[in-house]
């Protein structure tokens, strides 16, 4: 029972609805012979006659007329089912990790594309904590370090490289590097940098830290608490003005300057992931419009002496 067949309920509803098995047939469109086999095939899955048959008329069993209402209400919920995966797709839900940064020109550059299809955007602040989400259907893909992923991860998701970010540090306003244009690498020698230590949507970030901070006598901050808002952002860097590693196009924040690394540029390497097996509308104008963007813009342009953690997958 817990497999019935909505065909042959909806053979039976047929006849309820005639009490005639020609009439009942032609409905449907099916033969009378199949009609009656499908029948059949009901009550004996129900262990129970549906119909009382004779030469001259069709009545509804008490079992029969139980039956009806519940038929029904299945069947509605079968046609709502179908309605909805044969009309307009569901949107394609894209992670842009923050607010700001250019995967935002790319989902606006997506639906020029495809302005028939719905792209939207979500905010889950860490590659890792996104590909839960996706792996778990509740997304559809994201942008991110795929090579700091780990491979049990990988090996579930399809990707596309999309640019290589140049690497920055943010900091306080009254910090003594604040005045320069760029940052040394090797002016932050003895000082501790927060890099999302800590937080288990973004290890691949603090893993691209600790590779960077290697031997250069960096150490990367210990965990604090993941901090929501501007306002927010703005209390803690006064509380406890710690440098911040971000990219270069890490969105303007009260209280802090963003300025380049360099000698040598560090760079993130940033690819767009999506669950394998996925197909929707929305991701090819999505891929066409990250490889148009990174094309036209450079994105995929490594400065002479930049640095990448060594080893790293899916790099072009």
């Amino acid at each position: 029972m817990s497999d019935l067949d909505p065909r042959l309920l909806r053979a039976f509803t047929a006849v309820a609805a005639e009490l005639h098995f020609t009439r009942a047939a032609a409905r449907l469109y099916v033969a009378q012979q199949a009609l009656s086999r499908d029948v059949r095939r009901l009550e004996r899955d129900l262990g129970t006659e549906l119909f009382v048959r004779s030469t001259r008329q069709v009545q509804l069993t008490p079992e029969g007329v139980r039956l009806l209402p519940y038929a029904h209400r299945v069947l509605a919920a079968h046609d709502e089912l179908a309605d909805a995966f044969r009309g307009v797709p569901r949107p394609l839900l894209v992670d842009l990790n923050t607010e700001g940064l250019a995967h935002d020109r790319v989902l606006a550059r997506a639906r020029e594309l495809a302005p028939d299809v719905e792209l939207m955007p979500r905010f889950e602040s860490g590659l890792t904590g996104a590909v839960r989400e996706i792996l778990a259907g509740r997304l559809d893909a994201s942008f991110g370090r795929y090579g700091g992923l780990t491979p049990d991860l990988r090996a579930r998701l399809e990707t596309q490289f999309v640019r290589y970010v140049p690497m920055a540090v943010l900091l306080p306003e009254g910090d003594p590097l604040a005045g320069l244009a760029e940052v040394p690498l090797g002016a932050l020698a003895g000082r501790r940098v927060y890099a999302g230590a800590g937080n288990d949507r973004t290890p691949e970030w603090t893993d691209l830290a600790a590779r960077l901070f290697a031997g250069r006598g960096i150490e990367v901050a210990p965990p604090a608490p993941l901090v929501i808002g501007k306002e927010e952002f703005r209390r803690i860097m006064l509380k406890a003005p710690t440098p911040v590693l971000a990219g270069v196009d890490f969105p303007p924040m009260p209280g802090s300057v963003l300025r380049p690394l360099v000698d040598p540029v560090p760079l993130s390497p940033v690819s767009l992931v999506w669950r394998k097996g996925l197909r929707h509308p929305g991701l090819d104008p999505l891929r066409r419009a990250a490889a148009e963007l990174g094309a036209r813009e450079g994105w995929l342009t490594r400065p002479a002496g930049a640095w990448l953690p060594e080893g790293e997958p899916g790099l072009p």
